[in-house]
This record gives C-alpha cells, sequence and structure tokens, in this order.
C-alpha cells in the first residue's frame, strides 16, 4: 500500500500522482525532489476509491471527527474507521468492547456529512432504552432517537416521530415489518445496525423477514461477539441478510461446503469449515477486551432493566411499610434487613409468600438481559446469585434457552462441588456457572471464566470481594468483566456501597430513612 500524507486542517490527502486515479477529482498537484503528488479531497467516496487503487488511506472519521465528550478507545476509532468504509459489514468484537458507542459514533459521522438517512437499530429487547437508548444521548445527545416498542399502534405513533435512530427489538421488526420497508425503499431509512446478530443464526421466519428488510437498506451492519455459537452453520442465515453474496443461495450447499455427515442426524464440522465459514463473513473487524490497552485488567459495568409492572407494585408495598415503620420508630435494624431482603427478592423476580413457598414475579426482561450478556461472551461465565430459590429459577431458564450451565448452593455437596469446579475450570464442559456467593468466595481458581455476572448485589464487601476473585487472580491470562445487574433503587444503592466498602449492616435504617 502506497503511504499518504492527510492534512486535517484542510481536509485533504496528498498522494503520489499516478494514472491510475482516473476520474478521481483532484484539487491541486504539484512537483517535489522530481515525484508529481495530487491533492484529492479527503471525504468517504474518495476514500474508498484510493484504497482500492492501493493507497494506504485512513477513513475521514479518524482524521476529521469530533468525538465529543467522550473520548474513544483506540480500538473504537479503528472499529469506526471500519464502518463508515464499509456499508456492508460484520462487528465481530468482544463483550465489553464498546460496540455500541462505535456503531453510533460511526453513524453519527455518516448523517452528519449527508452520506446516510435515518438509521434503524434492531436489539435485544433487554437494551433498548437502558443500553442504546442511554448510550445514544451519552454518546451523542444532538442525535434523536425513538424506542418502537408496546403495541402495534403505539409502535407506528412512535414511528412518525422526526428523529435520526429507531430502536426496535429482533421479534418488533415484524410488528410493523410493512411500514419498516416501506421507509427503507424510499431511503427514509438507510442505515440498519444489527445488534446481537446470531440471534438470526436459525432457518425461520424471523431470519426470513429481517433478510428481505436488510435487502433494501444502503448500509447494514452486523454486531455480534459469537457468530458461530454452535456449528460454521450457524453464519448462513446471517450472512443472508449482511452479505448475501458471500454464501450459496440454499442452506444445503453451505452445509456440505463446511460439514460432513457421520451419522442419520448428526454432522461435524469439516476441517477448513470454520475457515469458510469465517470468509463467508467478510468484511468483518474483530477486537476483545485484551486489545484495549487503556482498560484496566478488571472492568466493571452496571446493567439496568426496568421493573415488571408486578415487581414495581410489590417492590413499593414494602418500601413505603419499612419507610412508615422508621418515621413511627416501629422498626429495628433486623427488621429493616428483613425487609431490604424482600425487596432485593422483588427485583430479581422471586420472593417467599406467606406460606414460605416461592412466588415467581414477571422478571421476563432481567432473565432475558442475562441471557442476552452470556450468549455474547466467548469466554465462560460465572453468575451470583445471593437467594437461593433465585438460583434454581435462574438454572430453569437457562435450561429452558438451552445453555450449558452448573449449579452451587449450599444445597450441592462437597464431592458435587468439586467435579463441577474441576469440570468449569479444566474442560469445555458448561459454559455457565450459577452460584451462590457464599458457595464461591475463597480459595478457589476459576480462570476459565473471564465474565462475572451479578445477578443481584450482596451485602457483604468482604463476599463481593472474594467473589469476584475467584476469576481476578494468578493464573488469569484475559482482562475480566464484571457485569452487575439492577432494576431498583436498593439495588444501586448497595454497589455503590460496596465500591466503598461500607459497613452496610449499620446502614440500614439510613437507607429506609433516605428513600431506596
Amino acid at each position: 500500500m502506497e503511504q499518504v500524507y492527510v492534512s486535517k486542517k484542510h481536509k485533504v490527502v496528498v498522494v503520489p500522482k499516478s494514472h491510475k486515479l482516473g476520474n478521481i477529482p483532484i484539487f491541486n498537484s504539484f512537483e517535489k525532489d522530481g515525484v508529481y503528488y495530487a491533492v484529492i479531497p479527503h471525504s468517504i467516496y474518495e476514500t474508498i476509491l484510493l484504497n482500492h487503487l492501493g493507497y494506504n488511506v485512513p477513513s475521514p472519521i479518524e482524521e476529521h471527527y469530533d468525538w465529543g465528550a467522550c473520548t474513544p478507545f483506540k480500538v473504537q476509532v479503528d472499529t469506526c474507521s471500519f464502518l463508515t468504509l464499509n456499508k456492508r459489514a460484520y462487528v465481530l468484537n468482544g463483550l465489553g468492547t464498546g460496540k455500541t458507542k462505535s456503531a453510533i459514533w460511526a453513524y453519527h459521522y455518516l448523517r452528519s456529512n449527508g452520506l446516510a438517512g435515518r438509521a434503524l437499530v434492531v436489539a435485544p429487547l433487554s437494551t433498548l432504552m437502558d443500553v442504546w437508548g442511554k448510550e445514544i444521548f451519552n454518546t451523542v445527545p444532538s442525535l434523536k432517537f425513538s424506542v418502537l416498542h408496546g403495541s402495534k399502534s403505539k409502535r407506528l405513533d412512535n414511528l412518525t416521530n422526526d428523529v435520526d435512530v429507531f430502536i426496535i427489538n429482533h421479534d418488533g421488526v415484524g410488528v410493523i415489518y410493512d411500514e419498516l420497508l416501506s421507509m427503507a425503499k424510499t431511503k427514509d431509512l438507510s442505515v440498519l445496525i444489527l445488534d446481537e446478530l446470531s440471534v438470526y443464526r436459525n432457518i425461520n421466519s424471523r431470519s426470513k423477514t429481517m433478510a428481505n428488510l436488510a435487502a433494501n437498506f444502503e448500509w447494514v451492519w452486523g454486531m455480534t461477539g459469537t457468530p458461530t455459537p454452535n456449528a460454521p452453520t450457524d453464519v448462513w442465515a446471517q450472512c443472508k441478510i449482511v452479505t448475501p453474496w458471500n454464501v450459496p443461495q440454499f442452506f444445503s450447499k453451505f452445509r456440505e461446503m463446511t460439514m460432513q455427515r457421520v451419522s442419520q442426524f448428526k454432522w461435524e464440522p469439516k476441517e477448513n469449515g470454520l475457515h469458510i465459514a469465517y470468509n463467508a463473513m467478510q468484511p468483518s473487524v474483530r477486537f476483545t477486551l485484551d486489545d484495549i490497552t487503556e482498560l484496566p485488567e478488571l472492568i466493571l459495568q452496571d446493567r439496568e432493566v426496568l421493573l415488571s409492572k408486578k415487581q414495581k407494585l410489590a417492590y413499593e408495598q414494602i418500601r413505603k411499610t419499612a419507610q412508615a415503620q422508621i418515621g413511627n420508630h416501629e422498626i429495628s435494624a433486623v427488621n429493616a434487613a428483613v425487609a431490604l431482603g424482600k425487596m432485593l427478592q422483588i427485583s430479581m423476580g422471586w420472593t417467599y409468600d406467606n406460606k414460605g413457598k416461592t412466588a415467581h414475579l414477571d422478571n421476563t426482561d432481567r432473565i432475558q438481559a442475562l441471557v442476552d450478556v452470556i450468549e455474547a461472551s466467548n469466554d465462560k461465565v460465572i453468575v451470583f446469585v445471593p437467594f437461593k430459590h433465585a438460583l434454581y429459577g435462574i438454572s430453569e431458564a437457562l435450561t429452558k434457552a438451552k445453555i450449558d450451565h452448573a449449579v452451587v448452593s449450599g444445597d450441592t455437596s462437597l464431592n458435587e462441588r468439586t467435579d463441577i469446579f474441576r469440570l468449569f475450570q479444566t474442560t469445555s464442559k458448561y459454559k455457565v456457572l450459577c452460584a451462590h456467593p457464599k458457595c464461591m468466595s475463597h480459595g478457589l481458581t476459576l480462570t476459565a471464566a473471564s465474565v462475572v455476572v451479578w445477578f443481584a448485589p450482596v451485602t457483604s464487601a468482604e463476599i463481593y470481594e472474594q467473589a469476584n476473585g475467584r476469576v481476578h487472580r494468578l493464573g488469569q491470562t484475559k482482562k475480566q468483566l464484571v457485569m452487575r445487574m439492577m432494576s431498583s433503587p436498593v439495588e444501586k444503592r448497595l454497589y455503590a456501597m460496596l465500591d466503598k466498602k461500607q459497613n452496610i449492616q449499620s446502614q440500614l435504617l439510613a437507607m429506609f430513612a433516605d428513600n431506596s
């Protein structure tokens, strides 16, 4: 690749002049030391052409874009550069690498330079507002967005809003498909961003609908950290959406290319199967947490999920009762601890009724958020759940989602625990280890996992630190991500206290008095 000079001030590129420049517009030309140079506008169109001709020209976003109040990581800049130069592309960056911000910045650059119309973001339901909405607001506040969720009539009403970005869940696309298709055909919508693209790995009506819709968009970006969770054939339906020309028209042909039949109903990957799948998902960019040198070894991220109506009602009832008792001087620290436990249980979605039986509140969004995090991780995951009845409820949900996992609680015998820990640490068995943190807080080395999810906070800073230490210890070769889930004010308050290593038990009454 021939090197070039970029002028940030004048937004031009200086390249060695050659006949191969053809009809590319040239501002000026000059001679220096016997070499003739051409001065060319540094825009997306010219950059793409110059790179095709063998000139090493960076994307204009790297040189001329105002990143605002946020400072991007180097891998985010590289991802933005890649996206702005590829109308159909895959972002295969791992969990925690800032894919969402990268897509927002890249889109904003295109939008602000008149290179793209409005955008449609299709994402998991749990991330519509609490991830995408918040990231857009925090990253590029000038971008206006609308979340398309609820009844069909509500979605259609929101679709008439004068915004830059529409955000919708995967299954919601089918609800207003005709209207979205019409907007794509008229180029009112021109950018399609598919978060967690791998949800389309199965060949069904949802993936076919998306393929038909995507065919009408000028820009289509598919984002997933786990493109082939099961087999090389997982990419076929995804590629039919983003780059259909990269795969055969029919799935059976692609399966023959990547898999071999070992019995009537069983197929196994061919030796070059993953390589063929990799070539099908091009152009692509791939970074992991380990590539982000600006980050510490242990990264904390919070994931907020809204309470359901049932959870809100139950939560408010407990909170108001506790506050009333404080006002009347009727509550002790012991009673406050009971109320706190009840509020945490409600926040998670499982609590005990008056007869001591488990009552399951609607926590669909919270469970889906957990599944989304697990599926987005390339590595093993430890999920900490501080209540046993919730632990088994989560296990049922993971079983339904066909996620290979094990459960460790106070009911798990020592021999069973030893076997589970050994398999988790030394074999491919168990993608997820669901555990009560008290059973995992000392001595164990579980560095096979690099992601920890707290489904809810504990009330002991010691247990919290020790539990996180199962992955953050000698022998760990990867950066670690600790994802903390929360839905209620009391959970946010507890996590903040854990960060400060405060004595939570001594501040229970103050928490309720402060309207937790």
